[in-house]
């Protein structure tokens, strides 16, 4: 399995102590601006400055097609649009992205794509947590903003 990851999913991951859960999906691919963004601009020492950078696991690609992340950058940011052109140059099962613009790119292209609560609820059916709703708490708590239509379909999807 391919996978791919935008900043957002590994910064809120990293921000509750639950980063270990991308190891579910083997190696974790991510373009340059994502690590970027991740660990030479991370604002904490610690989190996912920290654990991106550590994380073996964690492979960084350089985006092949310059042209493509240019036409996507006047919807997207840097990191989304690399990690959007990266899925399409690796033929990636997955993206892990939250951000709603870049999410429907790739619904567009027809590319799936997994948020940061719904990695949680994998993990709950992997067996990997028990419940997920104190982990959503916790990234409530971190300011990280999830709609409560998302968060109230994760959790009766995941029975709690």
């Amino acid at each position: 399995m391919i996978v791919v990851s935008n900043t957002t999913p590994l910064i809120g991951l990293a921000s509750i102590q639950r980063f270990d859960l991308l190891q579910m999906f083997g190696e974790v691919y991510i373009p340059q601006a994502v690590y970027d963004e991740a660990v030479v601009a991370g604002r904490e020492e610690g989190g996912a400055k920290r654990e991106v950078s550590g994380a073996t696991w964690i492979k960084v690609v350089s985006v092949k097609d310059r042209l493509a992340v240019e036409v996507l950058l006047d919807e997207l940011d840097l990191g989304e649009a690399e990690a959007i052109v990266l899925a399409r140059e690796l033929n990636a099962d997955w993206v892990l992205m939250d951000e709603r613009k870049a999410r429907r790119k790739l619904a567009q292209l027809g590319i799936n794509k997994i948020g940061t609560v719904g990695i949680l609820l994998k993990a709950k059916q992997e067996g990997l947590l028990e419940t997920i709703r104190p982990e959503i708490e916790k990234l409530q708590q971190q300011s990280f903003r999830m709609s409560h239509d998302v968060i109230d379909a994760v959790l009766k999807q995941a029975n709690e």
